[in-house]
């Protein structure tokens, strides 16, 4: 399938990572590489201070759109039109991804069967476990493990014996998920508790700089694959959610909405999900993903986090 600068393609693997050009990729980086990355592992391999290197900008899910901007030795330079980052390019998230991990656009929809007559009024499923495989066939053999929460998958079909047949891209024929691990993409606007229960089943993953995914992320990759996972598409990084949200005062807070931490005349750099509403003495509780632990945990906001604390919003759909 060649790929060529100034179309249009989506992501054909469970996790691509978008680096800030192939020359951030470290040895230890191998494991996300290539036609068959393996993000489990790679966050595995890396210490914690490894997790931190400022190569990864971002990930992108399987299905996610892409404009190709320039080709260049196995390597795409692309603009993830699904991650709004306006601060850094209008049309979405900028960075390199392996063109291996691509399919043209035009190759997806060739692949992709008319509806049938009674086929399933769901048109598109989304990945609810925290991860799941796709197989060749019901209870078949994996062939594309780790496919995360939040993925979009374009039904191929009705299930069939607790399986549901879904569209890939770049592969002619359906692959098939889990009934249970899935749930109909319904266009539909969730509470800010229902968000944070997504958020919530995260605990204890590993802060990965750039992540977003349920193997390894980061504080605005949480908050944006939690909304994600309810068809709302929030900004990719902390600053331009604070854009894309609601101010409130603080005290009006409720669990869902919204922390952000900013150091004195410089711009937000970190965001949480308010955990709980603050107690009679204004003591808050914030579920994030952590720098500082390497990990998302649910813990009060205090000290340093405390001081920095700016603000907080809600997310109005």
């Amino acid at each position: 399938m060649r790929l060529d600068a100034g179309q249009r393609a989506a992501v054909r693997v469970a996790v691509a990572t978008l680096w800030a050009g192939p020359d951030a990729v470290r040895p230890v980086d191998a494991p996300a590489l290539g036609c068959r990355p393996d993000i489990r592992a790679w966050v595995a391999g890396m210490d914690p201070d490894q997790r931190v290197g400022r190569g990864v900008l971002s990930q992108l899910l399987l299905g996610e759109r892409v404009q190709v901007d320039q080709v260049d030795g196995g390597w795409a330079r692309v603009v993830a039109l699904e991650q709004p980052a306006g601060k850094l390019d209008p049309r979405g998230y900028p960075g390199w991804l392996p063109a291996a991990q691509l399919a043209p656009v035009s190759d997806v929809e060739d692949s992709a069967p008319a509806a049938e007559a009674g086929e399933a009024a769901t048109r598109r499923w989304v990945v609810d476990a925290t991860a799941t495989a796709l197989r060749d066939a019901p209870a078949g053999d994996v062939v594309l493990p780790g496919v995360v929460l939040g993925t979009r998958l374009p039904a191929a079909g009705p299930p069939y014996r607790g399986w549901v047949p879904v569209r890939v891209p770049g592969e002619p024929e359906p692959r098939w998920a889990l009934a249970r691990d899935v749930r109909p993409d319904l266009a539909w606007t969730p509470s800010a508790e229902q968000v944070l229960g997504v958020a919530a089943r995260l605990l204890d993953v590993a802060y990965v700089w750039g992540g977003v995914s349920a193997y390894g992320i980061d504080c605005s990759g949480l908050v944006h694959l939690a909304w994600r996972r309810f068809g709302v598409r929030l900004p990719r990084d902390a600053d331009d959610q604070a854009e894309a949200t609601t101010p409130i005062a603080l005290g009006e807070e409720r669990p869902g909405d919204l922390y952000f931490f900013a150091r004195p005349g410089r711009k937000i750099h970190h965001i949480g999900f308010v955990a709980a509403a603050p107690d009679g003495q204004g003591r808050r509780r914030m579920l994030h993903a952590c720098y500082t632990r390497r990990q998302v945990v649910d813990e009060p906001v205090r000290g340093e986090r405390a001081a920095t604390l700016v603000g907080a919003h809600r997310v109005l759909p």
